[in-house]
């Protein structure tokens, strides 16, 4: 039997590597994206290349009234699920001053990217717990957080709230998870080259080889999938609940 994955927020950036490196795993990968676009059906052919059976599943995850019908299309076409990656999420409608930050845009970060992880685990952890599973096959949830679930950037305040409520989701998941042997880890990246930094990374680079960072660069998409397909195939073995900063030593105290 073969792994499936569904990974959200599979169109391009840190989803899309680490659809790709799932694959090159040999999972079967469910590809989300927000809408059925030219960004969403060119990742679906990238992976089809590599040879592992892919799907699209174009749904909005903050629409909670779609997760229990999309976990069960996935399972029709490709198989019983083994493996969620929550990866989908969004930035604050505008940067600036906490005392400025808009209803809208406090409920939009928080109904992406902490409450639609919520549920989608839930759907997703209900499916499982409710069959028999595989013992050859490991069955987990990686959620993509972010660093900023532990430092703060007030510019963003109401993105790091919702970081830091959707790391403790997963520690919840973790802790409920754990007896049906079901793990559940929580990725923070730092200072990644993707569409969503794309305005401030070059800045951050500079930042980065000065010192801001222990290891002297930003990270890569590529890094990410990497990490992520490294925990999703069970090869840190005896684990669960685990937060990994993969952050190049960004948050490690020093004087």
């Amino acid at each position: 039997m073969r792994q499936v994955a569904l990974v959200t927020g599979a169109s391009r950036g840190i989803g899309l590597a680490a659809a790709e490196a799932l694959a090159r795993s040999g999972f079967a990968i469910a590809l989300n994206g927000l809408l059925d676009d030219a960004a969403l059906r060119d990742a679906v052919r990238r992976l089809e290349a590599q040879g592992v059976p892919v799907m699209a599943a174009a749904f909005d995850v903050s629409d909670t009234t779609l997760h229990a019908e999309w976990l069960a299309r996935i399972e029709d076409t490709l198989g019983p699920l083994t493996t969620l990656v929550n990866n989908a999420g969004v930035g604050v409608l505008r940067r600036g001053d906490l005392l400025d930050v808009t209803e809208e845009s406090w409920d939009r970060c928080l109904s992406v990217n902490a409450k639609a992880l919520f549920f989608l685990s839930q759907a997703f952890a209900r499916r499982l717990v409710s069959r028999a599973r595989p013992e050859t096959l490991f069955h987990s949830i990686v959620n993509v957080t972010s660093s900023n679930a532990r430092a703060v950037a007030v510019q963003r305040s109401e993105y790091c709230a919702s970081k830091a409520a959707a790391a403790m989701v997963s520690m919840a998941f973790a802790v409920r998870l754990g007896p049906e042997n079901i793990a559940v880890y929580d990725v923070q990246p730092g200072l990644i080259a993707t569409d969503m930094t794309a305005s401030v990374i070059e800045t951050y680079r500079q930042r980065a080889a000065n010192g801001l960072t222990l290891m002297p660069r930003v990270g890569e998409p590529a890094d990410m999938g990497c990490i992520i397909a490294t925990l999703a195939s069970g090869k840190l073995p005896y684990t669960t609940g685990q937060v990994i900063s993969a952050d190049a030593g960004l948050l490690v105290p020093r004087f």
